[in-house]
């Protein structure tokens, strides 16, 4: 058997910096770059909605692999990450402060295969060590370790949201001196987590633990895992859609140009419930809770197919809500997975391959989907007709909803015995 390096000298405001760093190179990458490039150089929506979702077919050949990689090479996890963390530190780079050498959508592709590939990678020796990790924490460990990663997750993603806003009052342009900053906190997260990837191994134990790609195998006969895998996969896919259209409503159907940030900001500032969640989790249960929370994201989506130009104030209130309700997927759903993972396998690495590929899958869908679905309706901007708004609107509100509805039903049927309160 493998045995990982605890990080016991790793206080969890290290594990909140690093899943802040990921958090920064994660969901709002995909919701700025598309139009970044759109913008600054005139692609066509339905060109990146195919490139995107090429890409994450590419995810769906290496996410596995990258788990086997991560299990294979866990002697030597501290270089590993460090590699994949200048990997990403120099894709994003590329991304937003170095002018495309080739064609535009060629460089897209070829830097974000770069960023979201050494992202994936890092994303499951992540969440693998904290398996370990959450199991050395005691009661609620997974929990309360899961509150100190997304409570960080929370911060890097409002700093990627508030980015474009803030650093635009600056000498240089906006993206490209966030990825400036990006690769210089990339570096200070690995160094404050050095000790965590750490690894010994374990010769005498090595030989007799299975092969990295038979957890794969594992965990998808475990029923409640796999079920556990379909919730994400359909409790994603709404976050995945709202995601790819958040910039385009709040210029186009809200008519509300320059309101992007703050509210972008907003939504993900409602996430610091968070804590709230993990605390009702421990109280009443983790799946009563994220029930809970999912109920309430449709809530709010529901009401957003009514808002039309000039209704930011509502939009904003919505953004309160569905940001909260996020709050108790990102801390609740991960932790019932890793709990499952501690029961059914000695090393995550290969259980978070799945639960990565799952939650892409959702990106990919959502790309090859809606962006070319918006382009053949005549979607340009705030002049396009009035079906092409129609249209966003529908995508943006009514779709999560049905998806939301879906994850609720597979989600109360499925039975959590781990669950301090039966699930």
């Amino acid at each position: 058997m493998i045995r990982l390096g605890l990080g016991r000298s790793t206080h969890p405001a290290a594990w909140g910096a690093f899943a802040a760093m990921l958090a920064m190179a994660g969901l709002p990458i995909y919701i700025h770059a598309p139009k970044f490039y759109v913008d600054e150089y005139g692609t066509s929506l339905a060109a990146l909605g195919v490139m995107l979702f090429a890409l994450r077919l590419l995810d769906f050949v290496q996410d596995p692999v990258l788990g086997w990689l991560a299990h294979a090479t866990a002697a030597h996890r501290r270089a590993m990450v460090a590699g994949a963390g200048a990997v990403m530190a120099v894709s994003m780079l590329g991304l937003f402060a170095v002018p495309p050498p080739i064609a535009p959508l060629a460089w897209f592709a070829l830097t974000l295969t770069g960023l979201f590939s050494a992202f994936s990678f890092l994303t499951i020796c992540f969440y693998a060590q904290g398996v370990t990790k959450g199991e050395t924490m005691g009661e609620n460990g997974h929990i309360r370790l899961a509150a100190w990663r997304e409570a960080g997750a929370l911060l890097g993603v409002c700093a990627a949201a508030a980015a474009p806003t803030l650093l635009a009052l600056g000498p240089n342009p906006p993206f490209e001196a966030f990825a400036i900053l990006f690769a210089a906190f990339t570096m200070g997260a690995l160094w404050l987590m050095r000790d965590a990837f750490t690894a010994q191994t374990n010769t005498a134990q090595a030989t007799t633990a299975p092969p990295a790609l038979n957890g794969f195998g594992i965990v998808l006969r475990d029923r409640v895992a796999r079920r556990l895998l379909i919730v994400a996969l359909l409790n994603a896919a709404p976050v995945a859609v709202s995601s790819t259209l958040f910039l385009f409503f709040v210029e186009s159907r809200l008519q509300a140009p320059g309101q992007e940030g703050p509210l972008l900001l907003l939504f993900f500032l409602s996430a610091a419930a968070a804590p709230l969640w993990a605390k009702a989790a421990r109280r009443y249960g983790a799946k009563p809770a994220l029930l809970c929370g999912m109920a309430l994201a449709i809530a709010a989506f529901a009401l957003t197919g009514f808002l039309g130009p000039g209704d930011t104030t509502a939009f904003a209130l919505i953004c309160i809500a569905t940001g909260a309700a996020l709050g108790a997927d990102l801390t609740l759903l991960s932790a019932l997975f890793a709990r499952r993972m501690a029961q059914v396998l000695p090393d995550a690495s290969t259980g978070f391959a799945l639960w990565a590929f799952v939650s892409k899958a959702t990106l990919a869908l959502a790309a090859i989907t809606v962006l070319p679905l918006l382009q053949w309706q005549g979607f340009t901007g705030p002049q396009s007709p009035p079906q092409a708004l129609l249209t966003l609107g529908l995508l943006y509100a009514a779709l999560p909803c049905a998806l939301k509805l879906l994850a609720i039903a597979t989600l109360a049927t499925t039975p959590l015995e781990s669950d301090p309160h039966h699930g």
